[in-house]
């Protein structure tokens, strides 16, 4: 085959080679034309007239030789392939609005000082998790001749139930005379949930605490039945509530409790708490809630029957953004058929993403006392004979915040206004002073600065202190606030040497409350005291620790209360068993 460029001289060649034969055909012809004429003029002289003679060259085709030249390249090459466009095309635009609540809530910035019991918390159990079912006993025995015994056991699968089953017994006995007392309970703790994120929550529990009036001055002349305060408690709590918001964003929580409190003096008190919280969003930064309560109060003594009652409805709106939060509400209160109308305002501003929040308040509140309650302020008090609520009108500023990933803080200064302050002084009657009267502060005013640290590295270590300083003022009819404690200072300490070996403390320091002396009626004040406790619990087999608590460390045998002097050093030791 011939390459292209060959292929168009060739063709070019063959063209020109016919063009000649072309051209030779006509001078041939031209000669015959030529001769022809010649013989005619020789026949026929006469007609033939003398025309000029052409020329050979002017006979010739001037015409140029056609020549048609065809170029064609061809140069082979791989069809190009198509491009695949990856441009991803405009999403439509989005028209609905999704309201999105987030709850997030604050971390260290809100601690507890003192020990309180276990109860379940209202959470959603991630199923990934696997429900350990922890059965354990601890015992043990310490100097004062004090036994301890408690066990605890937890039941269900941990996502459609959690329960727990807890009791707890100890006793010591004194080196003053009657210095005993003993102190137990029982109780069950549940949660169990509902379709729609609903669950229940449950609590039922029988306390008994028993004590002797040991604090008596002079001669002893009583009796070991005339000097006993025994307490019995026996009572549940039961309530409804939302996980999450609805559809309508609508969460609720109501409550029902009940207890009975009796001791052996023949007094009996009914004790009925309802309360219904209910909350609604109202789109992304609004929400509204508000607060019913019904807290009915019945004592039965052999002298006097009692009734005190609270009754309060708490509507507010609460404004939320990322850094800035206001409530704004108020609370209609019924006091023993007495009307007050309380601020509920807040501000808290984030002003360093958590490192530093401003806080600021005005709120009033009430404190329910009752029996039961006095009772745990101070166990030797006398049976009332009337019962009143405690009314606080608080305003407050403060900082709060983290320093670091560990460290957390609070600081806090408020101005109190409290109508009907329960006051403790020694029973002025004869031989009846080592008994407290429970007496009524119509109106005083305080001011208080509170502070809290915490310093928390994962599970290993963790320390808590609080601080509150109180000074009171502007009192109506007594001369100074007895029982009431003002500075309180207390301190945690948790500390996970190995993985079982763990150490822990706890420190208590306060100053002296004011006292009347049942003599001489004059107001005195008791010295500051300081108590401490350590503790080490460690691992010898798989289900087998050893426990030692040590308890006033420092041997300091203050008193709390006038004429109660407190149990010197203690210590204890013994064994805890798991089941698991």
């Amino acid at each position: 085959m011939l390459q292209p460029a060959l292929a168009t001289r060739h063709y070019t060649l063959q063209r020109k080679n016919k063009s000649k034969q072309h051209t030779v055909a006509k001078k041939t012809s031209t000669h015959k034309v030529m001769a022809t004429t010649t013989v005619h003029k020789a026949l026929n002289p006469a007609t033939a007239a003398p025309k000029p003679a052409l020329s050979v060259s002017a006979l010739q085709d001037t015409t140029a030789p056609k020549v048609v030249v065809v170029t064609s390249v061809f140069k082979p090459s791989l069809r190009s392939a198509a491009k695949i466009n990856l441009t991803a095309a405009t999403a439509p635009a989005e028209v609905s609005v999704i309201p999105l609540i987030y709850n997030v809530p604050a971390q260290n910035l809100t601690f507890s000082y003192h020990p309180v019991s276990i109860k379940p918390l209202a959470l959603m159990i991630d199923t990934a998790l696997h429900w350990k079912k922890d059965r354990y006993i601890k015992v043990g025995y310490g100097n004062y001749a004090t036994p301890y015994a408690e066990a605890g056991v937890a039941l269900g699968d941990g996502q459609k139930s959690a329960i727990l089953l807890h009791g707890k017994y100890t006793s010591s006995i004194g080196n003053l005379p009657y210095q005993n007392f003993a102190k137990g309970g029982i109780g069950a703790n549940g949660v169990f949930a509902l379709p729609n994120q609903q669950q229940l929550t449950g609590k039922i529990y029988f306390d008994n605490s028993t004590q002797y009036l040991y604090g008596f001055t002079g001669n002893n002349n009583f009796t070991k039945e005339q000097l006993q305060q025994q307490f019995n408690a026996i009572g549940g709590n039961f309530g409804f509530e939302t996980t999450q918001p609805n559809d309508y964003g609508i969460a609720y929580h109501p409550e029902i409790g009940f207890s009975s409190f009796f001791d052996n003096r023949q007094a009996n008190e009914m004790n009925t708490v309802i309360k219904a919280p209910i909350s609604k969003t109202l789109g992304k930064l609004l929400t509204f809630e508000v607060t019913g309560l019904a807290d009915i109060t019945h004592l039965q003594t052999p002298d006097n029957t009692i009734n005190n009652n609270l009754f309060y409805v708490a509507p507010a709106l609460s404004f939320k953004v990322p850094n800035v939060q206001i409530k704004a509400g108020i609370q209609p209160s019924w006091d023993n058929n007495q009307f007050s109308l309380l601020p509920d305002i807040t501000l808290q501003a984030n002003v360093a993403e958590n490192q530093l929040i401003v806080l600021a308040g005005w709120q009033g509140y009430f404190h329910k006392n009752s029996y039961q309650s006095l009772t745990a302020s101070n166990p030797f008090i006398e049976q009332p004979t009337a019962l009143f609520n405690t009314k606080f009108t608080e305003q407050y500023a403060g900082l709060k915040g983290n320093a670091g990933k560990h460290f957390a803080y609070l600081a806090k200064i408020s101005f109190i206004q409290i109508n009907n302050q329960p006051l403790f002084a020694n029973d002025t009657a004869a031989g009846k002073s080592q008994g407290f009267v429970v007496l009524n502060e119509p109106k005083l005013q305080a001011l208080r600065l509170h502070g809290e640290i915490s310093y928390t590295n994962q599970k290993n270590f963790s320390f808590i202190a609080g601080m509150d300083y109180t000074q009171y003022t502007q009192q109506q009819v007594y001369d100074k606030p007895w029982g009431l404690l003002p500075l309180d200072v207390t301190g945690t300490l948790r500390y996970q040497l190995t993985k079982d070996f763990s150490l822990k403390s706890d420190l208590f320091l306060w100053d002296g409350s004011q006292y009347r002396d049942p003599v001489t009626l004059a107001s005195r004040k008791l010295p500051a005291a300081i108590d401490m406790n350590a503790g080490a619990e460690f691992a010898v087999s798989k289900r087998l620790n050893i426990w030692l608590q040590f308890n006033n460390i420092f041997n300091n045998k203050y008193q709390r209360w006038n004429q109660y002097q407190v149990l010197g050093f203690n210590v204890l030791g013994g064994i805890v068993y798991s089941f698991h």
